[in-house]
């Protein structure tokens, strides 16, 4: 866990707002873990303030410069469920960094991301991070 918070400080400053990223990996990989890393990164929550969205599909953390949306897809099947969300309004924020965890299921976000991180479970505590970022 302390290696992908470490690692999360060096990716918050590959991803200056605005821009979507897609975090792909099996539950369990680490995806919310870098979230509290980037949130704490950027000054928008501390890492404890930061909790997995399942339920709520979407937190918002709100910092001096950067808006983080973090969103848990897991739980919706559609693209019309997608389509309510409000997704461009989130990224339409200058200042914003939506964070989308389960967003290659569905191909509107594939297609709007600016980014892509894949996490890759090793043995024991190791974890493959495979960063893409669009020009």
């Amino acid at each position: 866990m302390e290696g992908t918070l470490e690692l999360a400080e060096r990716i918050a400053e590959m991803l200056p707002p605005p821009k979507v990223v897609i975090l792909r990996g099996e539950v369990g990989a680490g995806k919310t873990t870098l979230v509290k890393g980037i949130a704490a990164a950027i000054g928008a929550a501390a890492e404890d303030d930061v909790t997995s969205p399942t339920f709520t599909i979407v937190h918002e953390y709100e910092g001096a410069k950067v808006r983080l949306f973090h969103l848990d897809l897991y739980r919706l099947e559609t693209e019309e469920q997608i389509a309510v969300l409000g997704l461009d309004e989130m990224a339409g924020y200058g200042n914003s960094l939506v964070l989308v965890e389960w967003g290659d299921r569905f191909e509107s976000i594939v297609r709007r991301a600016d980014a892509e991180i894949a996490i890759e479970q090793g043995e024991e505590n190791e974890r493959g991070f495979l960063i893409r970022i669009k020009d």
